[in-house]
């Protein structure tokens, strides 16, 4: 094993009552890939700005190797003293860096480079931010959320670079597909500890269930414990009197550690307000078209949206989702063509910018619209302070000032209010961003129940593969040109549907070709052939694939064994690696041999 380029470790930090961080550790060594996680407010941000030197620990001891070069993605770019977004990004170059790579990176993030930093957008700020840190292709590289308002094809790209560059990384993000692709380990920041699972996101829930699992059993078996000790004490024969101290020291102990557990953070439980139910046709949308100057965003796109529908909206920066969007539910007019509205339609809608939210208004008052302590759901008066609890708020956040809440908790409020209210069309834009991973599996179950009809625009391929029943996309992923298309089922349905649609073109376009073919073969061309190292993969690799199953199987057979992460944790951690990387090898094995399988079939008639 590698020694480690920086550590963490029994890091302390309080910014006033109950410790942020107790005991908090990060070891990062060459070529890791970790995933941060933990809920929102769990300190993860913080660790992560201990760990770039930015925050300074109150107590713990923190390790940088002298010849490590660290970058950290900031969340509010310092742009002063830059004239254009080319000479930012440039400025985290080091000596012997290639300038190169700035360019490289501007231009599949979406920006040309000469691009005035003052009067970027918010995203397009932390686009440059991404390209400054990645640039330098430095020994360390800290990102928090860097896949928040990067459109799909931009996360794909990103992920790629990820997973081939040579930094080591840590990841604090809430997109699952995104954390599942690159990383290989798993801190989780939890009550102010960490524990380090060395597998990836994928493994994540099912160990940490398993860990709250086996916490909870500790903590009966504790009790239990306790119960026989004061029996003990009531009823047992007296023993000498220093024995007698002596489990009367060890009894004050357990009570001590019993009473002084902090369990994990609860779930947010909540249901959305009961609405009355819209007409069976909520939108109809005939031939509408929208364009801006010369630019098509729409060209004619009909559809129906029933009752209970489902609808995702997804594609590139830019490409028009929020302008069709609007025109869908009324908001904007179409150049031509008719939109209907269903009748009895009662929409809520969480805005992606967040804008509902007045900074300087109290959770209070926002959640009650000003009318005092109460609010009304499903029909029933509730208290302000008791609603809050739902979703993880503190009695004593009631009259905090909106200003003073993280990312994750304002998308978290806003969902407290819309789901207060009685609705029965959700209208959700880029709902996940700053969400835990907890809050969005309960966002996804209401979406997924919810018994009227959504409508959202997300770029977490996740989400949308678990919540939606129809997604709209542009024709032409790559080069948007206003044509839209339906697809059923959610984004990894999509490609599927894309690819054998493709699949379907190309078939054609090589009919049509076939007879130039076959009259350069009757002229005397050679027939194409497979290679001998073709030849030589094609009859060798199922031989291997067999070997690399059986080797999995084996592995497969100890980890069974129920107690094992209880008795040797490091055992079983690394056969969990070794199984990682000898699925990922099969995998790449299978799809090698069906390419060449498949070119052999096509060479051979």
């Amino acid at each position: 094993m590698a020694p480690p380029i920086l550590k963490l470790d029994d890091i302390f930090l309080s910014f006033g009552g109950a410790p942020l961080l107790a005991g908090a550790g990060l070891q990062i060594e060459p070529g890791d890939k970790i995933c941060l996680v933990g809920r929102n407010g769990s300190g993860k941000s913080t660790l992560l700005k201990i760990a770039a030197g930015l925050v300074e620990a109150q107590s713990g001891e923190v390790f940088r190797h002298p010849s490590s070069t660290v970058r950290y993605l900031e969340q509010a770019p310092d742009f002063a003293g830059f004239n254009t977004v080319q000479a930012y990004a440039e400025a985290g170059l080091g000596p012997g860096d290639d300038p190169y790579r700035v360019t490289y990176l501007l231009s599949h993030l979406g920006l040309r480079g000469d691009e005035d930093p003052r009067m970027l957008s918010g995203g397009e700020s932390r686009r440059a931010a991404l390209a400054r840190v990645m640039a330098p292709e430095p020994d360390i590289l800290l990102l928090d959320e860097p896949t928040n308002h990067l459109d799909l094809p931009t996360i794909e790209w990103l992920e790629g670079e990820l997973q081939k560059t040579r930094s080591a990384l840590v990841l604090i993000s809430h997109d699952r597909r995104f954390l599942e692709k690159v990383s290989t380990a798993t801190v989780w920041l939890d009550r102010g500890t960490s524990r380090r699972l060395d597998r990836g996101f994928a493994h994540f829930e099912a160990w940490r269930d398993q860990v709250l699992e086996a916490e909870e059993l500790e903590q009966h078996k504790l009790g239990k414990s306790i119960e026989r000790e004061e029996h003990w004490l009531r009823y047992g024969v007296t023993a000498r009197r220093k024995r007698n101290m002596r489990r009367l020291g060890e009894l004050q102990t357990m009570r001590s550690n019993y009473r002084g557990h902090k369990g994990p953070q609860g779930t947010v439980q909540a249901t959305v307000s009961d609405a009355q139910e819209s007409g069976k046709l909520v939108i109809e949308a005939d031939k509408i078209t929208k364009s801006f100057g010369e630019r098509a965003i729409v060209t004619p796109f009909s559809i129906r949206v029933h009752r209970g529908d489902c609808i995702g909206l997804v594609g590139p920066n830019g490409a028009g989702k929020t302008t069709l969007l609007k025109m869908l539910t009324g908001q904007l007019s179409p150049d031509s063509g008719i939109v209907k509205l269903g009748t009895n339609l009662e929409i809520a809608t969480l805005d992606q910018k967040r804008e509902d939210l007045d900074p300087e208004d109290t959770l209070a008052n926002y959640l009650t619209d000003g009318r005092g302590e109460n609010l009304l759901v499903n029909g029933e008066q509730r208290h302000v302070t008791g609603y809050m609890k739902e979703f993880l708020f503190q009695p004593e956040q009631a009259r905090t000032p909106i200003r003073n809440l993280s990312g994750g908790e304002r998308a978290r409020l806003m969902l407290a209010r819309i789901l207060s209210r009685p609705t029965n069309l959700l209208i959700l834009d880029e709902p996940t961003n700053d969400l835990d991973i907890e809050t969005l599996d309960l966002l996804q179950e209401i979406v997924a129940g919810f018994p009227g009809t959504v409508i959202l625009v997300s770029h977490d391929r996740d989400f949308l593969d678990r919540t939606v029943t129809s997604t709209i996309a542009p024709a032409v992923p790559d080069a948007p040109d206003g044509r839209w298309i339906e697809y059923a089922g959610g984004y990894s349905d999509m490609l599927i549907q894309r690819k054998g649609a493709l699949e379907e073109r190309r078939k054609a376009e090589k009919a049509a070709e076939k007879p130039k073919t076959q009259q350069a073969t009757a002229s005397g061309s050679s027939k194409v052939k497979l290679s001998f190292k073709q030849k030589f993969a094609l009859e060798n690799l199922p031989k291997e694939m067999a070997k690399a199953e059986a080797e999995i199987a084996k592995r497969e057979q100890v980890m069974a064994d129920p107690n094992l992460f209880t008795r040797d944790p490091a055992a079983f951690n690394r056969l969990a690696g070794e199984m990682e990387k000898l699925r990922a090898s099969l995998t790449d094995m299978e799809e090698e041999w069906l390419e060449l399988e498949m070119l052999r079939e096509e060479l051979e008639g």
